[in-house]
């Protein structure tokens, strides 16, 4: 089967399901696993070149509505008849792994997926029993944006990763996925830790003095103990397997003598 994918969660997705030597081309967030970095590009994920796609004939286009705005590209995909599906948009763990069940299944990959959603579901467990050995969880703040400020609220996969690592998302009793917050509201919360990972940056890019030098920032014990963390912004903002890599990364941040050490070398899944 030759697929194209044209967002960076589906393009991952596939590459769990064993489907990377099957991608014709993808989007130009596309950056994991190494082997797609090789691969015709075809614009960003909100611009695809469908007069490319349509040359290139696929079997299949994993598409996803998991960003504002891609809806014109399944337009496109419908006006010239390419074969295409839309990945469902998760808002939470468990949502992803039907996500993989769904990719699976429309791949031809099922037996596949359901062996990695036991594997999963295995994992989730472990990190559920050790978060219940956790005395007092850490009060985390994220911040996927910083102008205006977004934090994510109760509905959203990070609340779920932050009580699995022994934490609390501040902003829990807020419903939505997304909400717009303000840094005064960040600073009465208070939080244990400061976690940024603003969608679409890469890390490097984001310097700590940018949160260091907003106003009173010294009142926040995060930052007075030394607990603020630039993270991995495609391993906690993309909805793919890869969140299960950002998981074992919260748990080793938020309790080292509890959580086993991360290795950014190895993946639970895939071995690498």
């Amino acid at each position: 089967m030759k697929i194209i994918s044209i967002c960076p969660s589906n393009t991952e997705i596939a590459a769990y399901l064993g489907l990377t030597s099957s991608l014709m081309a993808v989007d130009n967030y596309s950056d994991w696993p190494e082997e797609v970095k090789t691969l015709p590009k075809l614009g960003p994920d909100l611009n695809i070149d469908m007069d490319q796609v349509e040359e290139l004939k696929p079997d299949l286009v994993l598409a996803s509505l998991s960003v504002p705005g891609m809806e014109r590209n399944i337009k496109e995909l419908e006006k010239r008849n390419i074969p295409y599906v839309i990945v469902p948009n998760p808002t939470s763990l468990k949502e992803l792994a039907e996500c993989m069940l769904f990719v699976g299944k429309a791949t031809n990959r099922e037996a596949f997926a359901k062996e990695w959603v036991d594997k999963f579901y295995q994992l989730l467990e472990t990190y559920r029993d050790l978060s219940n050995q956790v005395e007092n969880p850490k009060k985390i703040y994220w911040e996927w944006w910083a102008k205006p400020i977004f934090t994510p609220g109760a509905s959203n996969w990070l609340t779920e990763m932050s009580t699995l690592a022994g934490g609390i998302n501040i902003f829990q009793d807020h419903p939505e996925a997304s909400i717009q917050t303000n840094w005064e509201e960040v600073i009465q919360r208070n939080p244990d830790v400061m976690c940024i990972v603003w969608v679409g940056v890469q890390k490097e890019r984001i310097n700590p003095n940018l949160i260091l030098n907003r106003p009173h920032a010294d009142q926040i014990k995060a930052i007075r103990d030394k607990e603020l963390y630039i993270l991995d912004e495609p391993l906690f903002c993309r909805p793919s397997p890869r969140l299960l890599v950002g998981l074992q990364k919260l748990g080793s941040l938020l309790h080292p003598q509890l959580y086993p050490p991360f290795d950014e070398q190895k993946d639970p899944f895939i071995g690498k």
